[in-house]
């Protein structure tokens, strides 16, 4: 009696390391490829950085590498969707537009050095620049479809009466 009820009620096996292999559809999918063009491209600046006596700019490619590794485990496991107050686009666009910024500030400066590796990773940097513009350019326009004109806030509250009919009230009106 005990034993048909404990196999039963027995929870599935959790999925293991298969959840971080993502289906063919987000890998062709367009963030999916730009998530995989800003991991890689964040590793080869990282690596040319390093490589260079210009080892202080190392940090932000290691931390863009970092958040944009996390951008695509988010993705790919679809935590996204179980929080729906976080606003994960929103933040996805924010980290999209500061390495846009730093990535293009710190390459201008990388190719003013006279290092080979110093300015590979400028060239590369320039690289990078375009493709996290071109992902926050395509989160922007999601999030602009997003919005919902009858969702955005107006200067007049509608008050509903008991008799169905609808009054327009000022909320300035005080």
């Amino acid at each position: 009696m005990g034993d048909t009820e404990q196999s039963d009620a027995a929870p599935s096996s959790p999925p293991g390391l298969s959840v971080l292999i993502p289906d063919k559809t987000f890998l062709t999918s367009r963030k999916g490829l730009l998530l995989v063009a800003e991991l890689v491209l964040s590793f080869i600046i990282f690596i040319c950085y390093l490589a260079s006596s210009m080892a202080a700019f190392m940090a932000a490619p290691l931390i863009e590498f970092l958040l944009a590794l996390s951008a695509y485990y988010v993705y790919v496991t679809k935590y996204i969707d179980h929080f729906p107050g976080f606003h994960g686009p929103l933040i996805d666009f924010l980290r999209c537009v500061t390495a846009a910024v730093i990535f293009f500030a710190i390459s201008i400066y990388a190719i003013t050095k006279s290092a080979a590796s110093s300015k590979t990773a400028g060239v590369f940097g320039f690289v990078a620049t375009v493709v996290f513009a071109f992902d926050f350019y395509y989160i922007s326009s999601h999030l602009i479809s997003l919005i919902n004109p009858q969702d955005l806030p107006t200067h007049t509250a509608t008050i509903k009466k008991s008799t169905g009919e609808e009054e327009v009230a000022d909320s300035d009106s005080d």
